[in-house]
């Protein structure tokens, strides 16, 4: 059962919008299925006219016209995403000129799935009457009683049954109902009666892994661009990429960057060389919306638990000098300046570095095996993992969201748990994100196939084991998504990629023996052609020299190259003795 809770001044202008045709038309028969026993016994369960609604509005708003009590809440700016303005602290900003608002009106709507089909009457009835006891509403807290009605007018125009639940904050008496974190109380309230009344469980409510909801401004800008995705997870997937393929801060925000996001860092109070937080937004269009559309900023926290700054440092390097070099690109970017230096996001990989991309993986699989059950924390940190390199991939293959898209939004869905139960990342333990880096870098073509045919088999038993996790822990509907993403989407690109890797090394068999006929056709009298390549200036040719370098030397593509020189001295070991060796221990005193 799905809670949205909401404050308002005017309950009058509430029931005329229940009782209303609604935005969509979409209301139908408007009606009282519970409610204070006063107003109940007046109106009953008859369709409710405009003149009833105005008349129910006033009865319930009578004790706090005849007490005159005020309720005054906080009134937060909003930006044009409604999302809540917040300052350098992260902390929400209040209207300078009108800091406090009217807040006497508890609105609460109950909704459920589409799939859960619809309720009777007398089941919403049961549901919000338990369901306003627990909110401490009605004479059960031991208190005097306030007002309240839940209205049904249909189905929503997704095809979810809901009810509405106007409510007073002002009890009979003239005092005030506690409605402190209500959001949490009502959570727990839904989650009793979902197992109560045998409705649907919803999962990530028990296992706090909830995400945010999208506002209808959201929704209703991404129809009028014409986009085919929303700004919040377009940017959520590409900083999960972007995160998951960086060895640092400074190399996260150079691939934001390159990405062509709009990166903001967010410094400590009176400080800067101390970025606590940032916040990104997609470059906008001005074809699609006006030469002065402003960008739309997401903090990481609004992308998801698990994108903030903080929870992001415990994946990457931490040293002086790369803290050092982080802020440096923080600067830069805020000043819209170039990236203060390259790295290894600037080089393109070899197709063949992704037969390493798969091994990795392998061995992210064999570290899955190891993680108990029970250990919530790193199967939240192997889930998100395993998204980015799939967003990484997405990033580089997929125009519009499919599948590899999909699959990194299901499983970034596991990885949102509080930061409390967050688990550091431990010493030695892989990460995934050498595949990550693989896959965002390398060029994709038809040569590659056979590659990422092997890598995606690997990822989907990544998949698969992440699922079988989730079942194990109580989570059998997000289990089950993720394995119908696995063994329906994931399996569809995988015989693609099989088929294209097929025809690849067909092709290039008779390619091999068309230039072998040529080559004996054409001897030394052929004169070779001349190969026109771009030509770079001195430093350039430094900087690329010692990326591909760097690339090399942290996934080698060959034997050779993975053998490095240890650290540790070889063990000592006695030489053998032969018969023109003296014995020497004879003589050793003791």
């Amino acid at each position: 059962m799905i809670v949205k809770i909401s404050r308002g001044a005017k309950v009058t202008g509430l029931m005329s919008y229940l009782a209303g045709p609604g935005k969509s038309n979409e209301h139908t028969d408007p009606h009282l299925v519970a409610g204070d026993y006063a107003i109940m016994a007046w109106h009953d369960d008859n369709e409710l006219s405009g003149v009833d609604a105005l008349a129910i509005g006033k009865q319930i708003d009578q004790p706090r016209k005849v007490f005159g009590t005020e309720i005054k809440i906080p009134n937060y700016l909003r930006d044009d995403a409604e999302q809540d303005v917040r300052d350098s602290h992260g902390k929400k900003v209040r209207d300078p000129i009108d800091p406090y608002r009217d807040g006497n009106v508890w609105h609460c709507s109950l909704s459920l799935k589409a799939d859960e089909g619809e309720l009777t009457d007398e089941q919403w009835n049961k549901i919000a009457t338990e369901f306003m006891d627990e909110m401490g509403f009605t004479e059960t807290s031991g208190r005097s009683p306030a007002r309240w009605v839940a209205v049904r007018h249909g189905v929503s125009a997704k095809g979810n049954d809901h009810i509405h639940i106007a409510a007073s904050a002002v009890r009979e008496d003239g005092t005030k109902v506690n409605l402190y974190r209500d959001w949490k109380r009502a959570s727990v309230a839904a989650a009793r009666i979902e197992r109560e009344h045998g409705l649907a469980v919803i999962e990530s409510r028990q296992s706090k892994t909830g995400e945010r909801g999208y506002h209808r401004a959201e929704n209703a800008r991404a129809v009028r661009n014409g986009q085919t995705e929303l700004d919040r997870d377009l940017l959520a997937r590409r900083v999960r990429a972007c995160a998951t393929s960086s060895k640092s801060e400074a190399e996260f925000v150079r691939r934001l960057r390159g990405q062509g996001l709009i990166v903001r860092p967010r410094f400590a109070s009176g400080r800067d060389d101390v970025v606590v937080g940032y916040k990104v937004a997609v470059r906008p269009d001005r074809d699609a919306t006006g030469t002065d559309a402003k960008p739309i900023f997401y903090g990481g926290g609004h992308l998801g638990k698990d994108l903030t700054l903080p929870r992001l440092r415990k994946e990457w390097e931490d040293t002086p000098t790369s803290s050092g070099e982080a802020v440096a690109e923080w600067r830069a970017a805020r000043r819209e300046m170039p990236a203060v230096r390259k790295g290894r996001e600037s080089v393109v990989a070899d197709p063949e570095l992704l037969a390493r991309a798969a091994r990795d993986i392998e061995q992210w699989n064999k570290y899955l095996t190891s993680i108990p059950v029970t250990d919530r924390a790193q199967w939240a940190r192997a889930a998100g993992r395993t998204a980015g390199v799939f967003a990484a991939w997405s990033s580089q293959v997929e125009a519009t969201p499919g599948p590899l898209a999909r699959a990194s939004v299901q499983l970034a869905r596991s990885a949102q748990i509080p930061a409390h139960q967050h688990a550091p990342k431990k010493a030695g333990i892989v990460s995934a994100g050498g595949a990550a880096m693989i896959v965002m870098q390398c060029k994709p073509g038809l040569d590659a196939a056979a590659g990422y045919a092997l890598l995606l088999r690997q990822l989907m038993k990544a998949t698969e084991a992440i699922a079988a996790s989730s079942r194990a822990a109580g989570a059998a509907a997000y289990a089950a998504q993720l394995e119908t993403v696995s063994r329906v989407q994931l399996e569809s690109v995988h015989r693609r990629l099989t088929t294209a890797a097929q025809r690849s090394a067909e092709t290039g068999s008779v390619e091999r023996e068309e230039h072998a006929h040529e080559a004996t056709a054409t001897t030394a009298a052929a004169a070779a052609p001349e190969s026109v390549e771009r030509s770079y200036t001195a430093e350039e040719q430094v900087e690329i020299d010692a990326a591909q370098k760097s690339l090399r030397l942290s996934y080698p593509s060959s034997p050779t190259e993975a053998v490095r020189p240890s650290l540790i001295p070889p063990k000592l070991e006695p030489k053998p003795r032969t018969a023109a060796q003296p014995d020497r221990e004879a003589g050793r005193d003791f």
